[in-house]
């Protein structure tokens, strides 16, 4: 990592095999950002980890991860403000947290200009919906730009940078799971640091910061003219580009990584259709595309998620009168999934069956592969916490989850958790299901990471309007989902110690009582201690807590002395009960012919917290090797 911050402090230019995320870290240091914010979320946590390689005292700009991303979002917007130059980055479900606050920013004048970073996630690779992020964009009346590769995300950063500090805006760079993650060879310029400015420069009365009833529409007139005037920069923008085939019966305008898969499922093609690609995406360039869609017979529109484009431009055709035929999304399935070249030679197919051959079917293979559900961790505290609970619970009893790690609960054999919305949501959600329910008892799980990213409203609400609900807080000192990030639970923030503000002071701050607190490898203890929780009324908290195993071993292995650790099978003493695989649900454990039960050392570490669920105490610690 210490390399990788070096080469990214370089000051001459130079060329380097980067993944996406951390392309755009040099565009920030080249174009002068001076302050940085965001929350964890898949794609975009290997931006962090780009700038955490940089030492601290050469950083050239701050960075934070904040509590949630609207304290992100308001923290960015507040430098920029003050004349200083900000980005600030999350996932695509991280913007719905930000909304409140976003779709003021076209009706501001942000003195040092305002780059929104999307992680946008087409195919929900990690996240629990597809949602598109363009709608915010239109919605909020913010210029986009989107790129397709990691080297087209450095160059379009490092003009969002430009642009939002030209227009002293707030610009959005939208990018998806797999330009986040691609890994190319990026050419990048130099650097040439210029003396931080500290002056305050935040000037209320030079503008109206106040969206009041009398102020609200001369600033929205305000922020769409200045969305045209962004648009007039878009018709002659580099990041738009025509390939000309030659072809002028059919065309094809595509955006975002479509345009890449669009060139793969395109080879071989005898007579491939001319491409208008797109990377200034709102405000569309109307008159480059008004000529695009004049030069040709048939048109198709190709681009990931949902018709955005497609309903604009055919909405640019009618009022034009054009008699181009423009095909848009005619396949639900077309709205689904990441625009992958096989997804897209399968599209073209359907839409000119002439031009490209369909994709071959899969090879049937001789056996099936078996299916490989996400798993939690070897050592994982949820789990055992998961054991206690299922044992303290009827079978009718109701359970909520939330988002972390503990979501896997859902999934077999747990079946712990049954239903999810969004982070923070499973205490409101519990709660109204514990209205008017006099048979079955309600329980919802959170973690601590969430929790202080969106848990505690939810956590007022039930206890001040007294809802009958089992409040399990999964504690394990970590944001773990997401890589590991600090919360303000754990005394440390991402540039040093920070006051540690613990979970439990917080909930006795809010004046809740009924508190029990135990160690989530002690089953017995909190099986015991649900069973009476859910007994009483009113609403209830067990901590269920124990540090992330993941997290704990590899700190572990750095230190002095350290050893493997693994647990064995004592075969004498086996039932074959298999309750260490299909109740427990270790990964460690595996049947092999013969039903019986192995260890594998390379997942196990030994934690022991296996041997109380073995019905005949046939698993036993290793010696040492």
């Amino acid at each position: 990592m210490k390399e990788l911050g070096a080469t990214l402090l370089r000051k001459d230019a130079f060329s380097e095999i980067v993944i996406g995320n951390t392309a755009v870290v040099r565009a920030m240091i080249e174009g002068g950002t001076r302050v940085v914010t965001s929350y964890p979320g898949s794609p975009t946590p290997e931006i962090a980890s780009a700038i955490k390689s940089m030492p601290a005292a050469e950083r050239p700009f701050y960075f934070e991860f904040s509590t949630n991303e609207k304290v992100a979002l308001e923290v960015a917007f507040g430098a920029a403000l003050n004349g200083h130059s900000s980005v600030v980055f999350f996932k695509s479900v991280g913007l719905n947290v930000a909304a409140d606050s976003f779709v003021q920013l076209s009706m501001m004048d942000i003195t040092g200009g305002m780059v929104v970073l999307l992680g946008d996630d087409p195919g929900a690779n990690s996240s629990q919906n597809e949602q598109d992020n363009r709608h915010f964009a239109r919605l909020a009346c913010l210029p986009l730009l989107e790129p397709a590769d990691a080297q087209e995300a450095y160059l379009m950063m490092k003009e969002a940078i430009a642009l939002a500090r030209e227009k002293r805006s707030a610009v959005i760079l939208r990018m998806t799971t797999h330009v986040c993650h691609a890994k190319e060879k990026v050419s990048f310029g130099p650097w040439r640091p210029e003396a931080l400015d500290r002056r305050p420069r935040f000037d209320s009365e030079g503008w109206n910061y106040i969206p009041l009833a009398a102020s609200v529409l001369p600033l929205k007139r305000f922020a769409l003219k200045r969305l045209e005037q962004v648009r007039e920069r878009f018709e002659a923008s580099p990041f738009n580009r025509i390939i000309d085939n030659g072809n002028a019966k059919r065309g094809v305008i595509a955006a975002g990584t479509a345009r890449l898969s669009l060139l793969d499922a395109l080879e071989g093609s005898a007579e491939p259709p001319d491409i208008l690609e797109l990377g200034t995406v709102i405000p569309l360039p109307r008159s480059l595309v008004m000529r695009f869609l004049s030069s040709h017979e048939e048109v198709k529109i190709l681009e990931e998620l949902d018709p955005i484009l497609e309903a604009e431009i055919k909405s640019l055709a009618y009022d034009a009168l054009l008699r181009t035929r423009i095909i848009g999304k005619v396949d639900p399935e077309e709205l689904i999934g990441e625009y992958v070249p096989e997804k897209l030679r399968a599209i073209l197919a359907a839409t000119w069956p002439d031009l490209v051959a369909p994709p071959p079917s899969p090879r049937q293979a001789g056996r099936k592969v078996p299916d490989r559900p996400p798993q939690l961790c070897p050592g994982c505290g949820h789990r055992t916490a998961f054991q206690a609970v299922r044992a303290a619970l009827e079978g009718s009893d109701i359970t909520v989850a939330d988002i972390g790690c503990h979501t896997l609960g859902y999934l077999p054999p747990y079946r712990m958790g049954r239903v999810l919305l969004s982070m923070g949501h499973s205490t409101s959600t519990a709660a109204g299901l514990s209205i008017y329910n006099d048979e079955r008892r309600v329980l919802c799980f959170m973690g601590d990471s969430t929790f202080f990213h969106a848990g505690i409203p939810g956590v007022v609400n039930a206890l001040f309007n007294s809802h009958n609900v089992t409040y399990v807080m999964m504690e394990n000192g970590t944001t773990a989902m997401t890589g590991h990030q600090d919360h303000p639970g754990v005394g440390r923030n991402f540039n040093g110690e920070a006051p540690r503000i613990p979970v439990r002071s917080v909930l006795e701050g809010l004046g809740i009582t009924n508190i029990r607190e135990i160690d989530t490898y002690q089953v017995g203890k909190l099986t015991q201690a649900v069973k009476d929780a859910v007994a009483e009324t009113g609403f209830k908290v067990v901590i269920a807590k124990h540090p992330c195993m993941l997290k704990f071993t590899r700190e572990a292995r750095r230190k002095p002395g350290w050893y493997a650790r693994h647990v064995r099978i004592d075969t004498g003493t086996c039932t074959l009960a298999h309750d260490c695989v299909e109740r427990f649900g270790c990964p460690s454990f595996q049947i092999i012919e013969g039903r019986a039960v192995v260890v594998s050392n390379d997942l196990c570490i030994g934690d022991g917290s296996c041997r109380q669920i073995c019905p005949s105490g046939a698993i036993v610690n290793a010696e040492r090797a």
